[in-house]
């Protein structure tokens, strides 16, 4: 199934960071190898790497020219460090510090970055890139995505099975170089690897938004 950002939240970027994988792989190789997922920031080179009209021209495309990434996180799936991930959405932003600003709630603390949750008006103005390191077939942990969720709004635990019996499933398969990219607010859930291969994906969050001060946005 061919999947269309617009109606179902969710599209397949073939090869479209190839020309950028050499220079990524050896950006990942500084990293940390033994985690499930680093949380990027102020790595030499990723920025310049990430920002339009790179490996950010989708995002901007599908939002606007402001678009930039907010967020960096490289997941590794391996035979040391493999899981699974039930159906949920994502509802956290990073930012640089605490502020209590009314909506801004709950705080937590990942990786020693500060997370909140924001409106959920917030996150519904995002967009998701993935980027491939590797191959993912269907045995090797494809992100799964419920399609047309983006539309349902923030969607409480409970009703996360319903959402996905209404949406149906979709697996994101991938080759290494490829991109997926989908509207931040859709319903996905990752198995855990059935192989012995490794499963590296950096997930960039965008965003044109501007956060209400002194809030600001982590970024790279």
């Amino acid at each position: 199934m061919d999947l269309d950002f617009d109606e179902h939240g969710a599209a397949h970027l073939r090869g479209a960071a190839a020309p950028f994988l050499s220079t990524l792989e050896a950006i990942v190789a500084t990293l940390p190898s033994d985690r499930a997922g680093v949380r990027l920031c102020n790595v030499p080179g990723l920025a310049e790497l990430l920002v339009p009209p790179a490996l950010g021209a989708a995002a901007a495309a599908k939002l606007d020219e402001g678009a930039r990434p907010v967020r960096a996180i490289l997941f590794d799936k391996s035979p040391a460090t493999n899981w699974a991930l039930g159906w949920h959405q994502d509802r956290t932003i990073a930012v640089q510090a605490r502020a209590e600003i009314p909506g801004y709630d709950p705080w937590s603390v990942k990786a020693g970055l500060q997370h909140v949750e924001p409106p959920f008006s917030i996150i519904e103005k995002m967009a998701t890139v993935r980027i491939h390191l590797d191959a993912v077939p269907a045995d090797n942990a494809p992100l799964l995505i419920a399609p047309g969720s983006h539309r349902l709004g923030k969607i409480p635990e409970s009703g996360l099975g319903e959402a996905v019996a209404r949406c149906g499933s979709a697996e994101c398969l991938a080759e290494a170089g490829d991109v997926w990219i989908y509207a931040t607010p859709i319903v996905h859930a990752s198995a855990a690897a059935q192989g012995l291969r490794r499963r590296r994906v950096l997930q960039v969050d965008y965003s044109a938004e501007t956060l209400p001060r002194p809030l600001e946005w982590l970024g790279l």
